[in-house]
Order: C-alpha cells, then sequence, then structure tokens
C-alpha cells in the first residue's frame, strides 16, 4: 500500500503532535503519588435501587493515604442513614506505633430501609468527637408492593 504525497504529509503532522503531547512515564508517577497522597471516603450501596422494605449492604473504603496514618488509626466510626437511624461504634485499640499500626480500609454496614424515598448516607470517621474524614451517597427506594404497589417512576 503506498501513499501519496499528500496523504503522508497530512499523517506525519499529527503523528509528531501525539509524541510530544504524551506526559513522560515520571510525570504521571508523580501526579498518581501525588493523588494517593490524600486520603478520601468512598461509599457504595449495593444494590443501588430496591423496593421497599429495601435491604442494602453499605461499603465504605478508605482510600490513599498511608496504611500507618495516625489521623485515622482506630478511628470510631458514625453511620447516617438519612431516615432517622444513626449507628456508632468504637474500637479498642493498641497505642498507636508510627510505621507498625496499620488503618482499617473497610467498613461495612448492612441496613433495612423501610419506607420508600431517597436517603443520604453519610459515613464518618472521627477521632473523639472531632470528624477527621466523611464520605457519603443516596440510597433510592421505591415503594414495594405493601405500600399501595410499584409505580413506574
Amino acid at each position: 500500500m503506498t501513499l501519496s504525497s499528500a496523504a503522508s504529509r497530512s499523517v506525519f503532522p499529527a503523528i509528531l503532535f501525539c509524541a510530544f503531547a504524551a506526559p513522560s512515564p515520571m510525570v504521571a508517577a508523580d501526579k498518581d503519588k501525588k493523588k494517593d497522597d490524600k486520603t478520601s471516603i468512598q461509599i457504595k450501596v449495593n444494590p443501588a435501587v430496591g423496593f421497599a422494605p429495601f435491604r442494602a449492604v453499605l461499603t465504605a473504603d478508605v482510600r490513599g493515604g498511608p496504611d500507618d496514618n495516625e489521623l485515622f488509626y482506630c478511628a470510631a466510626t458514625e453511620w447516617d442513614m438519612g431516615d432517622g437511624n444513626r449507628a456508632e461504634h468504637s474500637d479498642d485499640c493498641d497505642p498507636y506505633e508510627a510505621g507498625k499500626s496499620q488503618i482499617k480500609r473497610r467498613y461495612i454496614r448492612e441496613q433495612i430501609f423501610d419506607t420508600p424515598g431517597e436517603y443520604r448516607v453519610m459515613f464518618r470517621l472521627k477521632q473523639k468527637s472531632k470528624v477527621v474524614a466523611t464520605g457519603q451517597t443516596t440510597v433510592r427506594v421505591r415503594p414495594g408492593i405493601r405500600d399501595g404497589g410499584i409505580d413506574d417512576r
């Protein structure tokens, strides 16, 4: 297959542009490292939507940051289900040791939502009364048969 000289001229600059536009591996690695240094909370609900009464499994994942982060070590947890239900939990832990103590990265809670609606679920990690991290998600509960039928929303 041969290209005309006009076709080869139009393809060649695009190839050069792509080669110069791609970030170097060192720059990409630096960006990933900076992103991983920041700790965040991600909450997932499974299944995402259901019919009342709705059984949901909520998972809060602690993402990024060091495994021995003192601020997150042995933190108390608080779940606010958005429907008036709250749950708090704290553990009795060994004293913190830098480089040795490990933070917990996953918290799981099962919750039953009895009535239809949209609920903003909040998860908080706390040290004493200070909130050190928070995450949220929305749970959608549709009317079930006991609520007068299933609507078509």
